[in-house]
């Protein structure tokens, strides 16, 4: 059976990892995804490092399951083919700066005349309007504004600090995909497209209120400095190794004592209830990590999940790829691309009983689809020639 998204065609001139990212999702669910790329370079992370057989490892990971065309968008009929594949398609997405696509033929009224019910999803960093809509964005700079960077370091008074990974990017990814799925059910419902915008920094600000902006969430009672957090944080060291360990309720707690055999922090006053436990949680993390360096992490996860306490191994990248959950799980799989050899990925997460997600093809050459593409759209061969030479 087809992916859920079978049928459905996206026009995609994102680039980098955001939306790129956004559209490998809706691809890997069924969507026919064209990816539109100067021919000069094409998507900046095809230059990443990391590489084998002409392909970067980045690019490979954001971009399976999609046809790629080459078109120079600084020429008028190049802008026009794109403008006849708008109208074949229900979804036309772009991250480009607030008013570039409009400067270039390519804003929603010009999309929308070909495609009256598309949808039309813009993804920007900031927003389309204010003091920082016109700036350039990475991940750093959004981690940085969010406050992301400062909820990181534990405190406001503490140096702030980068999460490791570009999480605001695949965040937005994340949120895109939603909001397209989203926009298209609406579409079914009504017969009407409508413009998807999302900027990166409203996506990380709705991911960190749920659990972060308590402190924010009363208005006119906000408090100006956060609450500290433990210095200490929820990953331990053991006689061998580092194990992660999470206790919450008043169970686990006295799960965690047998575990340990630390029998006397029951009647400890400091350690009483969960209020009690987070007031004195610097005490209680140091205790509890002196007690983990006395035995080796396996001896320690055996213990604490015969007493269902939350526990995990700390993992590296090297071996997380074999545990038995992750094995179990069925999460990574290998695939043949044709220029850059076997290759270890991710599935799509989410999985479908009647609709199954798949990986069909690996990602695409510079402008691998062009002809075939263009052909569809009824050009002739030295139709095709000429907008190939544009750019080139």
């Amino acid at each position: 059976m087809p992916g859920p998204l079978h049928g459905f065609r996206i026009i995609d001139l994102t680039s980098n990892v955001s939306g790129p990212l956004a559209t490998m999702i809706l691809a890997d669910q069924g969507a026919d995804v064209i990816k539109v790329e100067p021919p000069q370079g094409g998507d900046h992370t095809r230059a990443s490092a990391n590489r084998r057989g002409g392909f970067s490892a980045s690019f490979l990971n954001n971009n399976r399951n999609k046809r790629s065309i080459a078109l120079d968008l600084k020429n008028e009929a190049a802008r026009d083919a794109v403008l006849k594949l708008c109208a074949t398609a229900d979804v036309f997405i772009q991250n480009f700066r607030p008013g570039v696509a409009e400067r270039m033929g390519l804003g929603e009224a010009a999309v929308r005349r070909m495609s009256p019910s598309i949808v039309y999803v813009s993804i920007s960093g900031f927003g389309e309007r204010g003091p920082y809509a016109a700036k350039p964005a990475y991940d750093p700079v959004v981690q940085a504004l969010s406050g992301l960077a400062t909820i990181q370091a534990g405190s406001d008074t503490e140096r702030p600090r980068l999460v490791r990974t570009i999480l605001p990017d695949k965040l937005t990814a994340v949120t895109a995909s939603q909001a397209i799925t989203a926009a298209l059910l609406a579409r079914a419902r009504t017969g009407q497209g409508q413009h998807v915008r999302l900027a990166m920094l409203d996506a990380v600000l709705q991911f960190l209120w749920s659990s972060d902006m308590a402190g924010q969430t009363f208005v006119d009672d906000e408090k100006s400095q956060a609450e500290t957090a433990s210095a200490i944080d929820l990953i331990y060291a053991t006689a061998d190794g580092y194990i992660s360990v999470a206790v919450q309720t008043n169970k686990q707690w006295e799960g965690l004592t047998r575990a340990l055999n630390q029998p006397e922090w029951l009647s400890d006053p400091r350690f009483r209830t969960p209020a009690l436990r987070q007031q004195n949680i610097d005490e209680r993390l140091r205790l509890t990590q002196e007690t983990l360096l006395t035995r080796s992490s396996a001896e320690w996860l055996e213990r604490l999940t015969a007493e269902d306490v939350p526990c995990a191994p700390v993992l590296t990248r090297h071996q997380l790829i074999r545990h038995p959950q992750v094995v179990a799980n069925e999460t990574l799989v290998e695939t043949d691309h044709p220029a850059a050899g076997r290759l270890r990925q991710t599935r799509s997460a989410a999985r479908f009983s009647a609709t199954p997600a798949s990986i069909r093809v690996g990602a695409p050459a510079l402008g691998e689809h062009t002809d075939a593409i263009l052909g569809e759209l009824g050009y002739s061969s030295d139709e095709i020639a000429a907008l190939k030479g544009f750019g080139t």
